[in-house]
């Protein structure tokens, strides 16, 4: 079995100590790299690309939401799992914002921590129950997704090709999954992405699955 090549991410020198002893033994998991801040992420991943980065948020120079939107913009195969001490909705938000895969607390242990690399790392969403319980509190109060009355465009106004990019975003698929599907470029499928959410007033990928969801276009 390949193992799979991880970069750790985080200022803190202890932190990263402690999270290669805990992965160092596992027969998937290859620490190939340790960076201290998203300047440093952007350089390793420039050299050598991992398959995962195992994300802080807190970092100096570049944090870890610029550097995910870096990574994501100019390595579309390179996964983020974000393992933060922040679990506020504001920073979630931002770093699936941003584009990353995956959101977990630094209190996970062992079992969840190896189970998020191994799904990010297969071009799925993982998110821990306490951030899914988070998240999930958000948008069902959120008026961040506009009502059908308050839309710019509506259902009707969207093109074939933006509905299919739904339903396979609402399959966890990726940009370069949905672009082979499809027969359209990763960065033709992020476009896609952008002008739908823009188009629909949405402002990230949960909002939109949820908007496709009441809106019935996953049927």
């Amino acid at each position: 079995m390949q193992k799979i090549k991880v970069l750790l991410a985080d200022d803190h020198s202890i932190v990263r100590d402690g999270l290669k002893a805990l992965l160092d033994e596992d027969p998937i998991v290859d620490i190939v790299g340790e960076a201290a801040n998203g300047k440093q992420v952007i350089a390793f991943c420039e050299g050598q690309k991992p398959n995962v980065i195992l994300m802080d948020i807190n970092m100096p120079e570049m944090n870890g939401i610029e550097a995910t939107r870096a990574v994501v913009s100019s390595f579309p195969d390179v996964r983020v799992l974000v393992m933060s001490m922040f679990g506020d909705q504001k920073f979630i938000s931002e770093a699936l914002e941003a584009g990353a895969m995956g959101y977990m607390m630094k209190n996970v242990g062992k079992d969840a921590l190896i189970e998020g690399i191994q799904t990010v790392h297969e071009g799925k969403s993982y998110f821990t129950r306490d951030v899914s319980e988070i998240m999930m509190a958000k948008y069902m109060k959120s008026s961040s997704v506009k009502s059908p009355d308050n839309l710019v465009y509506n259902v009707a106004d969207l093109t074939r090709r933006e509905k299919e990019i739904i339903k396979l975003v609402a399959d966890e698929m990726t940009n370069l999954v949905i672009g082979d599907k499809l027969f359209i470029s990763s960065r033709t499928v992020e476009t896609h992405r952008r002008n739908i959410l823009k188009k629909l007033g949405i402002k990230n990928t949960a909002g939109l699955i949820k908007f496709a969801v009441e809106n019935n276009l996953l049927e």
